[in-house]
């Protein structure tokens, strides 16, 4: 069975990925999720969403994949990549095996929303179809650390008949 729970990385308020005013998100262009609009503290730490291994570490952008091979992005902020690093401190490097919670980045909200940037948070199924997840809050639900976000259930893709590669 191909299901994972995707759990909240940090605490804040729901909000549809259609409201995250990035295109990538909001457009789904990386696969289908949530956003979580955290509060404005000095610091918060973002834990793992999942059990897994670390495919992409960067200061705002953390990317695990699970052993069932589902890939989870947390994206924290948006346009936040000029900034160099600057208010991340990245806990994980790419390769290493994260528990589900363990922390990821610590970064302070309320420093970067007081620099004029967006703190959303987006969390992201990558190559997801959209019907794929089964989403357990609705947007303006308050959530903490570790409450279960969404499932990702890819049974029906992995029953599916797979074509060949290569030549044809």
């Amino acid at each position: 069975m191909s299901v994972v729970t995707v759990r909240a990385p940090i605490a804040g308020r729901v909000v549809p990925m259609s409201a995250v005013s990035d295109p990538v998100f909001a457009e789904a262009m990386l696969g289908p999720g949530l956003g979580i609009d955290p509060a404005r503290v000095p610091q918060a730490d973002v834990g793992a969403p999942v059990e897994g291994v670390v495919r992409t570490a960067l200061p705002h952008a953390v990317a695990v994949q699970t052993p069932l091979g589902h890939a989870v992005l947390v994206h924290l902020g948006l346009d936040l990549a000029e900034l160099r690093g600057a208010g991340f401190l990245v806990g994980v490097s790419k390769g290493d095996h994260v528990e589900l919670g363990q922390l990821l980045v610590s970064w302070s909200p309320s420093d970067i929303a007081a620099a004029g940037h967006a703190v959303v948070t987006a969390v992201v199924a990558l190559e997801a179809e959209p019907a794929e997840l089964s989403f357990l809050v609705e947007p303006g639900d308050e959530v903490a650390p570790g409450d279960p976000l969404f499932t990702w259930d890819r049974s029906e893709r992995d029953r599916a008949p797979r074509r060949p590669r290569g030549r044809r």
